[in-house]
């Protein structure tokens, strides 16, 4: 990914970080947005910056649709161009008040979907779109999850309609599905973590790094005739 320019959403901690770096140390130059977390953030960036690449945190909160619009143009313009769009920034929360409603569509699916917009039309050909979504967008394994799996599950529709829209461009776009991953949102420590793990194939946790690891290759040459496909990577919860 030598010469390529990433930006990866809501990697100040997590997935987001552990993608950030790992493009980094592919080769790419790498911008990424925060919205609470600058002491964090900083901290990424300082590690890319180590592995000899450009480097540079934005604040935004996916919630704010010309945020996020403008963290999209900022990383062009900091990095001299773009390449590759993570969709990472996501939240999840445990009651379903309007307040709430709000917020987990304006980030988990309006956000992505702004940013794919803004993004595209900076790409060039061999461009790379990629969303983090959820294993639980695509099978409700446990009640009490119906707003974030509606959430999530939407990320499929954009993206097999983004694939088919910037196909003509050499643009792909596909959709990560992580299972149960050790972070902050979700420890493996966590009082819900010994039932997410007995659905798993493996018996374990995933690691940041496992998605991060599945991102790189999406962004790659490797993946260069993948496009509109859900890439699962939950320890078999849906097997």
């Amino acid at each position: 990914m030598q010469g390529k320019a990433a930006l990866v959403t809501g990697a100040s901690r997590g997935i987001g970080a552990a993608t950030a770096r790992a493009l980094a140390a592919a080769g790419a130059d790498v911008a990424i947005t925060y919205s609470a977390s600058p002491d964090k953030a900083q901290m990424v960036v300082q590690e890319i910056q180590a592995l000899g690449r450009k480097a540079v945190a934005i604040k935004a909160d996916s919630a704010d649709a010309r945020a996020v619009q403008a963290s999209v143009t900022e990383a062009a313009r900091a990095l001299g161009r773009l390449d590759i769009l993570v969709n990472n920034a996501g939240v999840a929360y445990g009651d379903d008040s309007l307040e709430n409603i709000e917020r987990m569509v304006a980030i988990n699916t309006r956000a992505p979907y702004v940013a794919a917009l803004a993004a595209a039309p900076l790409m060039p050909e061999g461009g790379r779109i990629i969303t983090i979504s959820s294993c639980l967008g695509e099978n409700v394994r446990f009640p009490g999850v119906t707003l974030y799996s509606m959430s999530k599950a939407a990320m499929t529709g954009m993206t097999r309609g983004l694939a088919r829209d910037l196909g003509p461009r050499g643009i792909t776009v596909n959709v990560v599905q992580p299972g149960p991953i050790d972070t902050d949102m979700n420890p493996v420590d966590g009082e819900n973590a010994p039932a997410m793990t007995a659905l798993t194939a493996l018996g374990r946790y995933g690691r940041p790094q496992e998605i991060a690891d599945t991102v790189v290759f999406l962004a790659g040459p490797g993946a260069s005739y993948i496009t509109g496909a859900q890439i699962t990577v939950d320890g078999g919860i849906n097997a």
